[in-house]
Parts: C-alpha cells; sequence; structure tokens
C-alpha cells in the first residue's frame, strides 16, 4: 500500500524578532502572509495528502481568514516547538506514513525541495533533511575565547522541511519526552534514538525569515520575480 504523506507546518510560535505587531506566521509579504505562502508551496509541490497547520490557539480565527479556500487542517500547538509538533502528530490519523515538518518562516521554500525530501522518504529513509553548504568560518567559542574552529567542509546549515517515516518519529518523541534532552530540531531527536538522518540537496531559497534584514531580502526576492526558483540539480541525496 502507497505510504500517505502528511505536512505539519509550524506556526504557533511568538515569533517577535520581526519586530510586528503579529506573531510572524502571519506577516505579510508582498501581500500575502508567510504562512500563506508556506501552505501554497505544499500545495504545488503535489505531494502531501493531507496539510495540518499547527497554530497557537489565539489565532485560530485569523490564521482561518489567512488560509481561506486552502483545504487544510489546524492543530492547537503547545508551549513550545516540540510540544507543538507532538500535537501535529497526535493528529495524523494513520499509524504509518510520511510525514513533511516545515516552518511557516521559510516562506520563499520551492516546491521542488518539498518534493525532493518527500521523495526520499518513500524510497526508504527515515529522516532527511536538506541542507546547504556553510559558507562562513565557524568558532567555538567559551568564555569569550575561541576553542575550536571546525572543519568548514564538513559542516551543513539545516532547513527545512524535514521529513520523516511516521512511525519511527512517533516512536523518537516518545523518547524524547520521556528523557528530554537539548534537541535543535526534529531531525536531531531522530538522531539520538538511533536513526541515520540522511541529506538532500538544500536550496538558498529555503532561508528562514527571522530577522527584519531577512524580511527585506525576501520582499527583494519576491518583488523581483513571484515565480523565480533557484533550484539547485535535484539529486536524492547530497554530493560531499
Amino acid at each position: 500500500m502507497e505510504m500517505r504523506i502528511y505536512a505539519l507546518v509550524a506556526a504557533a510560535g511568538k515569533g517577535t524578532r520581526l519586530g510586528a505587531d503579529l506573531p510572524k506566521a502571519y506577516v505579510s509579504l508582498r501581500g500575502r502572509t508567510l504562512l500563506e505562502r508556506s501552505v501554497a508551496a505544499i500545495e504545488t509541490a503535489e505531494v502531501a495528502d493531507e496539510i495540518l497547520v499547527i497554530i497557537h490557539p489565539e489565532m485560530e480565527d485569523y490564521a482561518r481568514r489567512v488560509l481561506d479556500g486552502h483545504d487544510i487542517t489546524f492543530v492547537h500547538g503547545g508551549a513550545e516547538r516540540f510540544d507543538s509538533v507532538a500535537q501535529g502528530l497526535k493528529a495524523i490519523p494513520d499509524a504509518n506514513g510520511v510525514v513533511l515538518i516545515h516552518d511557516a518562516a521559510r516562506a520563499l521554500t520551492p516546491p521542488g525541495l518539498i518534493a525532493r525530501v518527500a521523495r526520499a522518504v518513500l524510497e526508504g529513509s527515515e529522516a532527511v533533511i536538506p541542507t546547504i553548504p556553510v559558507a562562513d568560518t565557524i568558532k567555538v567559542v567559551k568564555d569569550h575565547a575561541v576553542i575550536d574552529t571546525p572543519d568548514r567542509s564538513t559542516l551543513r546549515a539545516v532547513q527545512t522541511p524535514q521529513g520523516f517515516n511516521l512511525a519511527a518519529l512517533r516512536a523518537a518523541n516518545e523518547e524524547f519526552f520521556a528523557h528530554p534532552f537539548d534537541a535543535t530540531d526534529d531531525a536531531s531527536i531522530m538522531e539520538h534514538a538511533g536513526h541515520t538522518v540522511t541529506t538532500v540537496t538544500g536550496d538558498p531559497m529555503a532561508f528562514k525569515i527571522t530577522t527584519p534584514i531577512d524580511l527585506l531580502l525576501a520582499e527583494h526576492i519576491a518583488g523581483e520575480a513571484e515565480e523565480t526558483v533557484f533550484e539547485v540539480p535535484s539529486e536524492t541525496t547530497e554530493t560531499p
């Protein structure tokens, strides 16, 4: 039986670093909210059987207006991002399948990247993340002193959507909540549970809109050409 694909869009956070009056997901980018653009990208990718949008309960009326006309299911999020994802996983009716977890703030993510992640999970990977090479030199700092300089060639910046085998992620989440640790993303929970996390080639357009400078960049890109997608070769796994 073909596995169903569920997309969870994380939009329950406050996102105050943009300095807007509304949570980040509802900030307008050239007349369309970040949330609506993210949902539309998933729809355009044509891989998700169902889209679930995780929202703060207080924003439900606003979210329904923003996403009017889109075929989505709303899920109330929790206190923290991992709590919200857990609520999203509970809302998925199937025991098995594929789940894509996407940040609403990555509003210019190309549909091709979304499809690439989904395809890699369908082909057998239990956890898949899109990555791009790190351009800057990275320093490990403690007490204002540099203690290490990692080899930049081995470093990658991680994007979303991250894709997972649904049953495996549910089990890893149960383990995480039973024995919490300092996780930084959903893939790190799978990694901690012993699963191999596979990388696929990311895309510069999938950057996270977090600060006012990010929003200015996104407005410029969207204004130049709404349909422009800076795609890289669509291979299944990243080439070292």
